[in-house]
């Protein structure tokens, strides 16, 4: 943890000294806001903050500067300037002290009083969505989980973040899971593209479950070329499995051969899929395309 051996981390963020306070504070803070976080080794709370206050100060992207003073080390500045209890932040502006707060604040309050010195930080749920993401992509469900927990825990209406953990829970075949978060959603009003995504992720799961062995699906489709319904339920299977693109080529030669077929139904599967992958997904882009070509040639 910076502060607590000493390193720099970045330039957003640094240890201060009493010998370094007024160059590092206040000749710094006629560039832009200084924050002085008063810590020392044996002090809990200050931990907990730590990681919170570092990751809003970096959010801002250079609009505000943290230093760390470790009060065993340093007590004069502390002393002269009344702290007694700590943590302690104090924002320093044009060289003065302008405002500042004590205690472990949450992320949301540590955000807010940062927003006073330097106006809005951009959209912090964005962002967090999007490492949520970028971790399910990379495999790691763990990492996503615990990102959206986090989101969902400050914001427990987030649309886009309650279908983005069901459908990583339908990904890690916990659908009952999947389905009680959804579950809080209030019936009747409008829905997310997230929270749609993930139903057709669900219904898409259940249905994987009853089609059977796909080695089996795909002899008898070897063996009858027309059997439709075989063709069909080896698509769901695959989707499943994430073969998106062999899933929707098997449905896609459906309609090729009868888009009368079970009142459409081919057709209207892929557009589930399509829902459950996400419009800008390229299986999504790619088969919609061959979807056009055969509807519209």
């Amino acid at each position: 943890m910076l502060g607590q051996t000493g390193a720099t981390v970045d330039g957003a963020v640094k240890d201060v000294t009493t010998a370094s306070f007024r160059q590092d504070v206040i000749a710094e803070s006629a560039r832009q806001p200084v924050l002085v976080d008063f810590w020392a080794p044996w002090c809990g709370p200050c931990k907990q903050l730590a990681p919170a206050l570092e990751k809003m100060v970096r959010a801002s992207g250079g609009k505000v500067k943290l230093v760390k003073m470790n009060i065993d080390e340093h007590p004069d500045i502390a002393g002269q300037m009344g702290i007694q209890s700590i943590p302690a932040v104090i924002a320093f502006q044009k060289g003065q002290p302008v405002d500042g707060f004590m205690g472990a604040l949450p992320e949301s309050r540590i955000r807010q009083f940062i927003e006073r010195l330097v106006g809005p930080l951009g959209d912090s749920g964005a962002e967090a969505l999007a490492e949520a993401e970028a971790a399910a992509a990379a495999g790691d469900a763990a990492g996503a989980a615990r990102i959206y927990a986090a989101i969902l825990a400050e914001r427990p209406d987030d649309q886009k973040a309650l279908g983005g953990f069901a459908r990583l829970l339908v990904e890690m075949g916990e659908l009952e899971q999947a389905r009680g978060l959804l579950a809080q959603l209030p019936a009747g009003g409008k829905e997310d593209a997230a929270v749609a995504a993930a139903r057709a992720a669900i219904d898409m799961a259940e249905q994987a479950a009853s089609v059977g062995d796909l080695g089996q699906l795909e002899a008898r489709v070897a063996a009858a070329p027309a059997d439709h319904q075989a063709r069909f339920d080896l698509a769901v299977g695959l989707a499943a499995l994430g073969r998106k693109e062999e899933a929707a080529d098997r449905l896609l030669e459906i309609v090729k051969r009868d888009r009368t077929w079970n009142e459409d139904g081919a057709r209207k599967q892929l557009l589930q899929f399509f829902e459950a992958w996400g419009p800008m997904d390229e299986a999504t882009i790619v088969a919609r395309r061959k979807l056009s070509a055969l509807l519209f040639s």
